[in-house]
């Protein structure tokens, strides 16, 4: 009951045009950054303790401008509950397509990798209506299973199948024969059962998601990252496709894991305020 009454208002709010919800965007800025202050102190400490070289105003401007993008992020999320095929390819523009279908075409999966970085949700739908064939969102549950069904629910409109961590192999197996794409949000924070790889990212010790690599090595299929950035226009993003790693074989033990996430890091230094600052990215520390 509660999940059909969370999906009813959420699809009727994403039914308002995208002007007004922008303008409800507007509102949620100054609640959440001036009233609430909602994790702040996460927010300004992952940022000086990732960017130590900026100097205090640096900081400031980098987490109003990531609180400034963040309530558009989630008006822009709700609106994905109805949002037509027609506006998410006129919202975010395909750079090169042809950089996955050339692998899809010479009979390989796709391991797809991704980050919390531009509206990676919009990219899902995105991808979905890219590609004709399979696309597996791997992802790891909420803990609120009436948001995860909801939110699932919304993911998989345009025909994306979402797959749980623990259920990878399991599914991949069922598609040995059928060239498809797995895509992976791989700066998610894993837990010790999940990973015990610690590396340096954005100058912090931090334990990493090995699964995508894990599953490059068993698949020796091609590691394609997907990169959605902002563009000036308020709701409009473009996508661009980078084969990072087109024969797992080739690459000693964790190089692919690094391969990826720094050039995740290079993405966010760049343009710092389109990432996910509120995460509580470096909880987990090593164990003794």
């Amino acid at each position: 009951m509660k999940e059909k009454l969370v999906s009813g208002l959420l699809y009727l709010i994403s039914l308002l045009p995208f002007w007004l919800l922008y303008l409800i965007s507007d509102v949620l800025f100054v609640l959440i950054f001036h009233v609430i202050g909602y994790r702040k102190h996460v927010v300004f400490e992952n940022l000086r303790n990732a960017f130590p070289e900026k100097s205090d105003a640096e900081i400031k401007q980098i987490a109003r401008d990531f609180y400034r993008y963040f309530p558009d992020l989630l008006v822009e999320i709700v609106k994905l509950a109805s949002i037509s095929a027609k506006a998410v390819r006129e919202r975010i523009e395909l750079l090169n397509p042809e950089e996955v279908y050339r692998h899809i075409h010479a009979g390989k999966s796709v391991i797809g990798v991704t980050a919390h970085y531009g509206n990676w949700e919009m990219g899902i739908h995105s991808l979905s209506l890219m590609m004709d064939t399979p696309e597996l969102i791997i992802y790891k549950p909420l803990n609120n299973k009436v948001f995860n069904e909801v939110y699932n629910r919304i993911r998989t409109r345009f025909g994306a199948t979402m797959v749980p961590m623990k259920q990878i192999l399991r599914h991949m197996i069922k598609l040995k024969n059928v060239p498809h794409i797995s895509m992976f949000v791989a700066d998610q924070t894993p837990v010790y059962q999940e990973s015990d790889y610690f590396m340096e990212f954005l100058n912090q010790e931090t334990l990493v998601y090995t699964g995508t690599e894990r599953i490059a090595r068993m698949t020796k299929n091609p590691v394609v990252f997907c990169e959605i950035r902002r563009k000036k226009k308020r709701g409009y993003y473009y996508c661009k496709f980078t084969t990072l790693v087109e024969n797992p074989d080739e690459y000693p033990e964790h190089e692919i894991t690094h391969i990826h996430n720094r050039f995740t890091e290079q993405i966010i230094r760049e343009e710092p305020a389109y990432w996910l600052w509120s995460h509580r990215r470096w909880k987990r520390k090593r164990r003794s």
